[in-house]
C-alpha cells in the first residue's frame, strides 16, 4: 500500500522536526500537508471546476425562460438549452464526486497516519511523558483526535471555496437586480450573528448535558460492576431512583436544547423566503420602472439557492477548525514528548547484572527513589530482594528494565530479559498465545512449562484447554491463574535473566511452594539462569543464593541467608516482624533449616500489609476462583458470547416501537404540521410565478401600486407562515422525542436491574454500559435529528415533483420509471452502506482495545523487546478497519453519481417538456418548474442519505429494546410475604438440594442435605471449585434450585419474593464493594436508620475514630469503587453494613489476602461478640479462622463429605485432617484454642 511509504516519510519528517525544538509545536499541519500535497492539489482543481459550473445553470435557465416567452424563436434553440442543461449538470456531478472521493480518501489516510504515529510513539514514550496522560486520554488521541482530523480534511477546501461561491453569486445577482441585492444580502448577513449566538447557547447546554450524562454513566458503571452486591443486599430500588433522578435532569436539559434547535430551525427555514422577499420588495419598490420578470425572478432564486450552502457551511467549518486546533495541540504534545532513554542500560559481557553506584528517579527533576545502589550479580544466581512495603523493590525492577531516569551511575545487563510484573498483564488472546508471546510453539517445552507453573489442572477446567480465549485484562482467569500464566510466559521465553516482581503473592501458599520448587528455586526449570526475585515469602529465603535487603531505596545489606541472619541487621528485624505466627521464634528457626527438598509446612506466610499501603498495592489472592467461572466455561468454547451484529433490514416493527414511544398523537400532529408547511412553500412559489406574469400583462403600462403591495404582502405572509409551521413541527417533535427517550431508558433500566445474575456472568459489562451510553445517546440525539431531516426531505421531493407535474403535465409519464430506478438504487445502497457501517464500528474497537492493552503492558513489551511485533499487529488491525472504511467511501460515491444522474434527468425532462409544450405554457411556470428541478438533485441525494442514516440509527432502538425484553429473575415481592420478624430463630434446612449455573451445564451441588440449628457457627471448607460460593448463591437465590429446596425457619425460600428473602439475610462478601456517594449512603441507601444507629455500628466496626476525623463525617464522599479508602477500611465498612441489618442469619464469605492481620482480628472478634445470637456460616480459605466453630462442613465436588466438629474431624483423619496438615495445624493447636 502506498500509504505505508507515506507514513514512513511522515514519521521521518516528524522525527527531524522534533530535534529542532524541545517541545515542538505547530509542525503537525505542515507535515501532513507535505505528505499529502498531491491529493490536496488534485482535489482543489476539481472543486474549482465544479464551483464555476454551478453558475452556468442559472444562466441557462435565464436563456430558457426568455426562449419560452419569445414565441418567434426556433425550436432547436430550446432543445439545445435542454441538452446543455443536462451536460452542465452531468459534468458538475462528475467533478464533484471526483473531488469528494479524493477528499474522503485523504481524510482516511490522515487518520491512519496519525493513528500509526501515536501507536509507534506510545511504544517508546518515557515514563514522565506517560504520567501526564492516562491510558484513556492516550486512547482518545487515537480515536477522537484522529477522527477530528479526518472530518476536517474531508471539507478543508471549503475554506476557499465558500468565499469564492459567495462572491460569484453576488456578482451575478447584481447583474440581474442591481443594488437591491444588497437588501437580501443584508438579511443573510444578519442571520450569521443570530445563528452564532444560538450556537454558543446550544454549546453551553450541550456541556451541561454531558455533565449529567457522565454522572449517569458513572453510576450505571458502578451498578453493573457491583450488581452482585446490589442483588445480595436487595438495594436495586435505591440505585434505580438515583439513576432516574439524574436522567430526569438530563431530559430537562435535552428539552431545553430541543427548543433552542427549533428556534434556529425556524430562522434557517425562514431565511430563503425572507431573503427573496427583501430583495424583490426593494427591487419593485425602488422605482416603478423595475418590473419583476420571470427571468429575473427565477434566475435570482436559483442564485440565492447556491448562496445558501456556503453561508450555512462557513460557521460550521470555523467551529470544526477550532476543535481541531485543540486536537492538534494535544497530538503535538504527545508526539513531541520525551522518548525513553535507550542508553541507560549497557550490555558489556562481564557480569550478568551489575549496577555501579546508581541513583534512579521516576522523573528527571524528582528526588531519586533508589540512592547509590551498587549490585553485582553473577550469572546463574538466584537473588531475592526483600524489604518493607514501599522500600523500592518494584522500582529496582523498573530501573533494571531501563524504565527509570538514572541521575548517576549506570546499569549493565548481559543477555536477554524476561519480566514478570507484580500485577500480571494478560492479553486478550488464547492462553497459548499469552504464554508463547510470539515465540515459536514447541510442544515438549510448552508442556514442561505448563506442568512447572501448575497450570495443567486449570487448563483441564477451561473449555478449550490452552486454546481458550481469555477476555480483556484476563477477565475470566482468577488472580492466581493470571500470575501463573505471566510466569509461564517468562519461563517459556528462554531468556538469560529473569526479573520476577513478587509473582508468588497472588497464589495460595501450596501453589507458591510448588512454583518455587519447580520454576524459580534451585531445582526448578530456570535453575541455570540468573533470577532476581522480589518476594514477601519468608519461607523461600533459605534457598536463595543471595539476599538484597532494601530500606527506603538504599541497599542496606547483601549476603546469604545465614550470614544476614547472624549479622542481626535490618534483615533479622524484617524476619521477626513478618514471621510471627502462632509458633514461636525457636520453632521457626528449626523449620527454616530443613534439608532442601522443601518439605516443611509452609509457615503461614502473611504478606505485609501495613494499613497505609494496602490501598496502594492491592494484591488479591484468588486462586480461589469463584467456582462459577470454572463451571461457566465447561459449556461451549467461549465464556462470552460474541455480540450479535444485526444483519439485513431493520424490521418495520422497530420504527413502530419508536413511534409508539413518541406517542401516536404527537406523531400524527408532526406529520400534519410539516405537510401544511410544504403546501405553504409551494403556494409561495406559485404566487411568485403568477406575479412574474404581471410583467407580460402590464407590458408597457404603469404598474399599479395596490397590485404591487398585495403581491409583496401575500408573498411575505406565505413565507412567514412556512417558518411558523416548521417551528411548530419542530417543537412537537422535540416533546415527542424527549418522551420517547424517557420511556425507552426507563424500560431498559427497569429491566436490567431485574435480570438474573447469570446474564452478568456471561455478558461483558462494557456491552451493557454501551446500551446505556452509545445507544441511549443515539436515541436521545441522533434519531430525532435524522427523523426530522428525513421527513423534510421526503416532503420536499414530493413537492418538487408535484410542481413540475403541475407545470408540465407530460412529466407524470416519466415519474414512474424514474421512481423505480431510484427505489432500486436506494435499496441496494442502503443495505450495503448499513452493513459497512456496522463492520466499520465492529472492526474499530479492536484497534482501541489493542492499543489500551499495549499501553497498560508497556513495561512487559519493552522488557521482552517485542515492540516490532506489536507495531505489526497494530498495522494489521488498522488495515482491517480500513477494509470496511474504504468501500464505504466508494459506495457513497457510487450512490451519489447514480442519484445525481437521476436528478439531472429530471432537470432535462422538465426542460424538454417545457420546450415541447411551450405554446401552452406561461413563462412563469417554466421558470418555476426548472428552478425546482435544479434543486431536486441535492434533495434526492439527501433523502437517501437520511433514509440510510435513520436505518443505521434506529438500530439503537432495536438494541435497547433487546435488553428491555431479557427474561427476569423471580418477582421482587410476591403475594406470600413472610412475617415481619422472620427468620426469628435462624434454622436452615437443605433438603436434597441440587443446583446448576445455567440450564445445560453440569450440577454444581449434587443433592446437599443438612440441618443447621439456631445460633450455630458453621465453617464451610473445601478446595477451589468444590461449591462453597455456590452454597451462598443458593441461599440468596442468585441461582435457582434444579431440584430440592431450602427451608429457613420452615418457610421454603423459593415461595417468597426475592427482596423479602434478601433483606432478611446478611452477607459480608469476599470483595468489599463500595459505591461512589456518601459514606452514609454506602451503609444505608434507603435512609431507614437514624444517625445514632450508624455511629453505633461504626464504633463496633472500629471505624468511628476514622470517620469522626473526616471533615464531612458521614457525608464523606467515597470515590468510585472506594478508591480513597484502604482495603482494610472497605472490609470494615462491609462489616458495619452487616451490623446495621441485624438479621438472624449471617453469611461470611471470608476475605482473602486483601486484609492485613490486624483488620482480620478486629473483624473476627466483632463477629464473635455481636453475632453470638445468630446463625453464622463462614466460607473459609484459611483454616485458622474456623477452628473454633461448632461444626465444619467439608465440601468436595458439590457434595458434603464430612460434617462434624473440628476436633472430631481431625481425629477421623479424613479430608479435613489432610487440609489442616497442609496448613500446618495440628491437634495441639486446636486444644490450645
Amino acid at each position: 500500500m502506498e500509504e505505508r511509504g507515506k507514513k514512513a516519510d511522515e514519521k521521518k519528517k516528524k522525527k527531524k522536526k522534533e530535534k529542532d525544538n524541545d517541545y515542538p509545536n505547530s509542525w503537525l499541519i505542515t507535515t501532513i500537508y507535505k505528505t499529502f500535497r498531491g491529493i490536496l492539489l488534485e482535489s482543489a482543481f476539481f472543486k474549482l471546476l465544479q464551483d464555476l459550473l454551478a453558475f452556468a445553470s442559472p444562466q441557462l435557465l435565464k436563456l430558457m425562460i426568455s426562449f419560452t416567452q419569445d414565441k418567434s424563436r426556433y425550436t432547436w434553440e430550446g432543445y439545445l438549452y435542454a441538452v446543455l442543461l443536462l451536460v452542465v449538470a452531468v459534468l458538475q456531478s462528475l467533478f464533484l464526486q471526483q473531488y469528494f472521493q479524493r477528499c474522503f480518501v485523504l481524510g482516511m489516510k490522515v487518520r491512519t497516519a496519525i493513528m500509526a504515529s501515536v501507536y509507534k510513539k506510545a511504544l517508546v514514550v518515557s515514563n514522565e511523558a506517560r504520567k501526564e496522560s492516562t491510558v484513556g486520554e492516550t486512547v482518545n488521541l487515537m480515536s477522537a483526535d484522529a477522527q477530528r482530523f479526518n472530518d476536517v480534511t474531508n471539507f478543508i477546501h471549503l475554506l476557499w471555496s465558500c468565499p469564492l461561491q459567495i462572491t460569484l453569486s453576488i456578482v451575478f445577482l447584481w447583474l440581474e437586480l442591481g443594488p437591491s441585492v444588497l437588501a437580501g444580502l443584508a438579511v443573510m448577513v444578519l442571520m450569521v450573528p443570530i445563528n452564532g449566538f444560538l450556537a454558543t447557547k446550544a454549546r453551553n447546554i450541550q456541556i451541561e448535558n454531558m455533565k449529567f450524562k457522565d454522572k449517569r454513566l458513572k453510576i450505571m458503571n458502578e451498578i453493573l460492576n457491583g450488581i452482585k452486591i446490589l442483588k445480595l443486599y436487595a438495594w436495586e430500588p435505591s440505585f434505580q431512583t438515583q439513576v432516574e433522578d439524574i436522567r430526569g435532569q438530563e431530559l430537562k436539559v435535552m428539552r431545553k436544547f430541543a427548543y433552542l434547535t427549533s428556534v434556529s430551525t425556524f430562522i434557517f427555514s425562514c431565511a430563503p423566503a425572507l431573503v427573496s422577499l427583501a430583495t424583490f420588495a426593494v427591487f419593485v419598490g425602488v422605482s416603478s420602472d423595475n418590473v419583476l420578470t420571470a427571468e429575473k425572478a427565477f434566475t435570482s432564486i436559483s442564485l440565492f439557492n447556491i448562496l445558501r450552502f456556503p453561508l450555512a457551511m462557513l460557521p460550521m467549518l470555523i467551529a470544526a477548525m477550532v476543535q481541531t486546533t485543540v486536537s492538534r495541540k494535544r497530538l503535538e504534545k504527545f508526539l513531541g514528548g520525551e522518548d525513553l532513554d535507550s542508553d541507560i542500560v549497557r550490555h558489556d559481557p562481564n557480569t550478568a547484572v551489575s549496577i555501579s553506584d546508581g541513583s534512579f528517579a521516576w522523573e528527571k527533576e524528582a528526588d531519586p527513589l533508589l540512592k547509590n545502589v551498587s549490585l553485582d550479580i553473577k550469572p546463574g544466581r538466584l537473588v531475592a530482594v526483600v524489604g518493607a512495603v514501599g522500600s523500592g523493590k518494584s522500582s529496582l525492577m523498573s530501573a533494571l528494565l531501563g524504565e527509570m531516569h538514572s541521575t548517576k551511575g549506570f546499569i549493565n545487563i548481559q543477555g536477554s530479559l524476561a519480566f514478570v510484573p507484580q500485577q500480571a498483564w494478560i492479553q486478550n488472546a488464547t492462553v497459548r498465545d499469552n504464554i508463547l508471546f510470539g515465540s515459536p510453539h514447541k510442544e515438549r517445552r510448552f508442556q514442561e512449562v505448563i506442568q512447572a507453573c501448575a497450570l495443567a489442572p486449570d487448563l483441564k477446567l477451561l473449555p478449550g484447554g490452552d486454546l481458550t480465549e481469555i477476555g480483556e485484562k484476563g477477565i475470566n482467569l482468577s488472580g492466581g491463574q493470571k500470575q501463573r500464566v505471566s510466569l509461564a510466559r517468562a519461563a517459556y521465553s528462554q531468556a538469560d535473566i529473569y526479573l520476577l516482581d513478587d509473582p508468588l503473592s497472588a497464589v495460595d501458599s501450596h501453589v507458591g511452594k510448588h512454583l518455587f520448587e519447580k520454576v524459580i528455586g534451585p531445582n526448578g526449570i530456570l535453575k541455570n539462569k540468573t533470577r532476581i526475585l522480589v518476594t514477601h515469602g519468608v519461607s523461600f529465603l533459605p534457598y536463595v543464593d543471595e539476599i538484597v535487603v532494601l530500606v527506603d531505596g538504599v541497599v542496606s545489606e547483601v549476603g546469604s541467608y545465614s550470614s544476614l541472619r547472624a549479622s542481626k541487621g535490618a534483615f533479622s528485624e524484617f524476619l521477626d516482624t513478618y514471621a510471627k505466627e502462632q509458633s514461636n521464634q525457636a520453632d521457626l528457626q528449626t523449620m527454616f533449616y530443613f534439608p532442601p527438598p522443601i518439605s516443611f509446612h509452609p509457615v503461614f506466610v502473611y504478606f505485609v500489609y501495613s494499613v497505609l499501603f494496602s490501598s496502594v498495592r492491592l494484591r488479591k489472592n484468588s486462586s480461589i476462583k469463584k467456582s462459577e467461572d470454572a463451571d461457566e466455561s465447561k459449556q461451549g468454547q467461549k465464556l462470552i458470547e460474541k455480540e450479535t451484529m444485526e444483519t439485513g433490514q431493520v424490521k418495520f416493527s422497530v420504527y413502530l416501537q419508536y413511534l409508539r414511544a413518541m406517542g401516536w398523537g404527537y406523531t400524527v400532529m408532526v406529520f400534519v404540521v410539516y405537510f401544511i408547511q410544504n403546501i405553504a412553500f409551494i403556494g409561495q412559489n406559485l404566487w411568485l410565478s403568477d406575479w412574474t406574469n404581471d410583467a407580460v400583462d402590464y407590458y408597457n403600462m404603469t404598474y399599479p401600486n395596490w397590485k404591487r403591495d398585495t403581491r409583496v404582502g401575500v408573498f411575505g405572509a406565505l413565507g412567514v407562515a412556512q417558518g411558523l409551521f416548521v417551528f411548530l413541527g419542530t417543537l412537537l417533535m422535540a416533546n415527542a422525542s424527549v418522551n420517547a427517550s424517557r420511556i425507552l431508558h426507563s424500560r431498559l433500566l427497569d429491566n436490567i436491574l431485574r435480570v438474573p445474575m447469570v446474564f452478568f456472568d456471561t455478558t461483558p459489562i462494557g456491552r451493557v454500559v454501551n446500551r446505556f451510553a452509545k445507544d441511549i445517546f443515539t436515541v436521545d440525539e441522533a434519531i430525532p435529528q435524522s427523523f426530522r431531516s428525513w421527513l423534510l426531505c421526503l416532503l420536499g421531493v414530493l413537492g418538487t415533483l408535484f410542481v413540475i407535474c403541475l407545470a408540465t403535465p407530460f412529466f407524470t409519464i416519466i415519474i414512474i420509471p424514474l421512481a423505480l430506478v431510484y427505489y432500486f438504487v436506494q435499496r441496494f445502497y442502503v443495505a450495503t452502506s448499513r452493513q459497512l457501517r456496522r463492520l466499520d464500528s465492529v472492526s474499530r474497537s479492536p484497534i482501541y482495545s489493542h492499543f489500551s492493552e499495549t499501553v497498560s503492558g508497556l513495561s512487559v513489551i519493552r522488557a521482552y523487546g517485542h515492540q516490532d511485533r506489536f507495531l505489526k499487529h497494530n498495522e494489521i488491525t488498522i488495515d482491517g478497519n480500513l477494509k470496511s472504511v474504504y468501500p464505504w467511501i466508494v459506495s457513497n460515491r457510487w450512490l451519489a453519481i447514480r442519484l445525481e444522474f437521476l436528478g439531472n434527468l429530471v432537470v432535462f425532462f422538465a426542460a424538454l417538456f417545457a420546450v415541447i409544450s411551450r405554446d401552452s405554457l406561461d413563462s412563469g411556470l417554466v421558470g418555476l418548474s426548472i428552478s425546482y428541478a435544479l434543486n431536486v438533485t441535492q434533495t434526492l441525494n439527501w433523502l437517501v442519505r437520511m433514509t440510510s442514516e435513520l436505518e443505521t440509527n434506529i438500530v439503537a432502538v432495536e438494541r435497547v429494546s433487546e435488553y428491555s425484553e431479557l427474561e427476569n429473575e423471580a418477582k421482587w415481592v410476591t403475594e406470600t410475604r413472610p412475617t415481619e420478624k422472620w427468620p426469628e430463630e435462624g434454622r436452615l434446612q437443605f433438603d436434597n438440594y441440587k443446583v446448576r449455573y445455567r440450564p445445560g451445564l453440569e450440577l454444581v451441588l449434587h443433592g446437599v442435605t443438612c440441618n443447621i440449628s439456631s445460633t450455630e457457627k458453621i465453617g464451610i471448607v473445601g478446595r477451589t471449585g468444590a461449591g462453597k460460593s455456590s452454597l451462598t448463591n443458593c441461599l440468596f437465590r442468585i441461582i435457582e434450585a434444579a431440584e430440592g429446596r431450602i427451608l429457613i425457619d420452615d418457610i421454603d425460600i423459593s415461595t417468597i419474593g426475592l427482596h423479602d428473602l434478601r433483606n432478611r439475610l446478611t452477607i459480608i462478601p469476599q470483595d468489599p464493594v463500595l459505591f461512589s456517594g456518601s459514606l452514609r449512603m454506602n451503609l444505608d441507601p434507603f435512609d431507614r436508620f437514624s444517625d445514632e444507629d450508624i455511629w453505633r455500628v461504626l464504633e463496633l466496626s472500629h471505624l468511628k475514630d476514622y470517620v469522626a476525623g473526616l471533615q464531612e463525617g458521614l457525608q464523606h464522599e467515597v470515590a468510585e469503587g472506594g478508591e480513597n479508602l484502604s482495603v482494610g477500611q472497605r472490609q470494615l465498612l462491609c462489616l458495619a453494613r452487616a451490623l446495621l441489618r441485624k438479621s438472624r442469619i449471617l453469611i461470611l464469605d471470608e476475605a482473602t489476602a486483601a486484609v492485613d492481620l490486624e483488620t482480620d482480628d478486629l473483624i473476627q472478634n466483632t463477629i464473635r461478640k455481636e453475632f453470638s445470637h445468630c446463625t453464622v456460616l463462614t466460607i473459609a480459605h484459611r483454616l485458622h479462622s474456623i477452628m473454633d466453630s461448632s461444626r465444619v462442613m467439608v465440601l468436595d465436588a458439590g457434595k458434603i463429605v464430612e460434617f462434624d466438629s473440628p476436633s472430631n474431624l481431625l481425629e477421623k483423619q479424613g479430608h479435613f485432617y489432610a487440609m489442616a496438615k497442609d496448613a500446618g495445624i495440628t491437634r495441639e493447636d486446636v486444644t490450645a484454642l
